[in-house]
């Protein structure tokens, strides 16, 4: 044990001399008594240490909860936040960007920027947090100039009691230490030597922060370019595996092939084969048989065709020509949008359900579907035949006659939907081929 002899009046009145007391206690259980007796008298810079974890020793040493479980949930909660208002403003207030009519902000598809903030921020938050929260880094601990501090990891049971803390006193201190059992104590001394960081050292460090700084500043000056002072070098590739990805581009040149032609063209005397294939119905791929518009429908109409009809005109239609398809001048999300922008050339699309279409047979509709509408030289609609396959063309010619029938119904619907109200849910609808007006056109 390392002794002093000088005894100050109070206990923090003296020069440092020692930075603590380390005592070894010789089992579990009378640390753990002398952890309850040391926490009863007040102490408050001190700690037990253990080769192994004693259950119930942080109760013993009343150890209050850490406040750091918080300081992550409410990072995790700032994070979510920041992700949702930077979607939102990003989205629906910096750049409006109008996408097939769909919202400018949709909580669903902001769902992963959202967890991966969260995650981040929580996971930021715990591994600083628990470094400010235990004073680290530590580079001197008070107790572990002790010559016992050295079997903490194998069988030592050691508490150790800093200097800084308001009762220490390194005579009385130790003492009382021995009256609670302690095998040995030993009072640590100050390190000798200047503990203040040497001044090469601080300005090394300075002169790498400056240097730290230099990167951002290349990047900045090398972004200051507009339309009168355009940039006149390349800019740095700094991932250049990902800026020369070693692959072929639509339409480019390949030394791979005789022909030099990196997309390859379909292989000679091959033709798509479809065992369960069948010929289409007549007037089913042009909505005509000659010259003569179809007036029934080429498919069997059903419940599931219906409801196959009304996605595709959400996703296809419903755009320019609204859910009802009365094409208002508030109904279409693309027809708002331009009427907003007041676009010149923006022609207002027809109403699906005014008179005009509801003439139309359905082979017409389907053509228009098909082809699109030309005026002028310019499509005021564009052709879907691409985007949309025949079947799911026919599906919407459906669903749109249904939106027309519910616009204005014939004279018998209202007898057939009394009928239908006193049968127990059996719709208009059934899954066979209608023999109703829906199945073939009624025209006025």
């Amino acid at each position: 044990m390392n002794d002093n002899s000088h005894s100050p009046t109070k206990p923090n009145s003296h020069q440092p001399h020692y930075v603590g007391v380390v005592a070894r206690f010789g089992s579990p259980a009378d640390l753990m008594a002398a952890a309850r007796q040391i926490s009863a008298a007040g102490y408050r810079y001190w700690d037990c240490h253990t080769p192994f974890p004693i259950h119930g020793l942080d109760r013993a040493m009343k150890i209050r909860p850490t406040i750091l479980p918080w300081l992550v949930a409410g990072a995790g909660a700032m994070g979510a936040l920041g992700a949702l208002v930077l979607q939102w403003w990003a989205n629906g207030v910096a750049y409006p960007l109008n996408i097939s009519g769909k919202p400018f902000f949709s909580l669903p598809a902001n769902v992963p920027i959202i967890f991966e903030l969260t995650v981040l921020f929580a996971a930021l938050t715990a591994f600083f947090g628990a470094i400010v929260l235990n004073g680290l880094p530590r580079l001197l601990y008070p107790g572990s100039t002790a010559a016992s501090f050295a079997r903490v990891t194998t069988d030592a049971f050691l508490v150790s009691i800093e200097a800084k803390d308001p009762q220490f006193h390194p005579e009385r201190t130790a003492e009382w230490l021995r009256n609670l059992g302690a095998e040995s104590v030993e009072l640590c001394p100050a390190p000798e030597g200047d503990t203040t960081i040497p001044v090469a050292i601080k300005r090394g460090l300075l002169v790498l922060a400056v240097l730290a700084l230099l990167p951002p500043l290349f990047i900045a000056l090398a972004r200051q370019h507009t339309t009168e002072t355009p940039q006149e070098k390349p800019r740095i590739h700094i991932i250049k595996d990902m800026d020369f990805q070693p692959k072929y581009q639509t339409q480019a040149v390949s030394p791979l092939f005789e022909d030099r032609r990196a997309m390859r063209p379909r292989v000679p005397g091959t033709v798509p084969f479809d065992p369960h294939w069948e010929p289409p119905p007549e007037g089913f791929l042009t909505g005509k048989i000659g010259s003569d518009y179809l007036t029934e429908f080429p498919i069997r109409v059903t419940e599931e065709v219906m409801r196959r009809g009304r996605e595709r005109y959400d996703i296809y239609c419903a755009t320019c020509h609204g859910w009802t398809g009365e094409a208002g001048p508030y109904d279409g999300m693309t027809s708002r949008r331009a009427r907003a922008r007041g676009e010149a050339t923006w022609v207002p699309p027809a109403s699906l359900t005014g008179q005009a279409v509801r003439e139309q047979p359905v082979g017409k509709i389907f053509e228009t579907i098909t082809q699109g509408i030309v005026r002028e030289g310019v499509y005021s609609m564009p052709p879907y035949a691409v985007q949309i396959p025949p079947e799911d063309r026919w599906a919407i010619v459906l669903y749109v006659r249904a939106l027309q029938r519910a616009r204005a119904p014939y004279p018998e619907d209202f007898q057939e939907a009394a009928a239908t109200a006193s049968t127990a849910g059996r719709g208009l609808i059934h899954d066979e081929p209608m023999n109703s007006n829906l199945a073939k056109d009624r025209r006025p």
